[in-house]
């Protein structure tokens, strides 16, 4: 029997889906600013996209270094909590297997920033 390994490029690289942190009581918050595109590089704690509260504005940030492959959310979108804004592809191989699992995304991620609105 004959074994097919995965092509290098497969190897050194993954997928990492960016998700809507615990965002408290909220529920289908508007999407108000969508801060990335397909093909953009970013680092951690970049924003990805903004949400907007009745009480406050909050960006959502990447949790890995990498590029853009997916935007899966648009301007006026409503998200929840696990609500998946972008798909990444890690920079950093072994960086991505640690927030591969919905449970370490949460424990790694950085808190979203909060501004009170006016």
């Amino acid at each position: 029997m004959r074994r097919v390994l995965p092509d290098r490029e497969t190897i050194a690289s993954q997928i990492i889906e960016a998700k809507v942190p615990d965002i408290g009581d909220y529920h289908d918050v508007p999407v108000i600013d969508v801060c990335v595109k397909a093909g953009d590089a970013v680092k951690v704690d970049d924003p990805l996209v903004t949400l907007e509260s009745d009480k406050a504005t909050m960006d959502i940030p990447s949790s890995v270094a990498g590029v853009v492959r997916e935007v899966k959310v648009s301007l006026g979108d409503k998200v929840s909590e696990g609500s998946v804004v972008v798909l990444i592809e890690a920079a950093d191989p072994a960086a991505a297997a640690a927030v591969t699992t919905p449970a370490a995304v949460a424990a790694t991620a950085p808190p979203a920033s909060v501004t009170a609105a006016a």
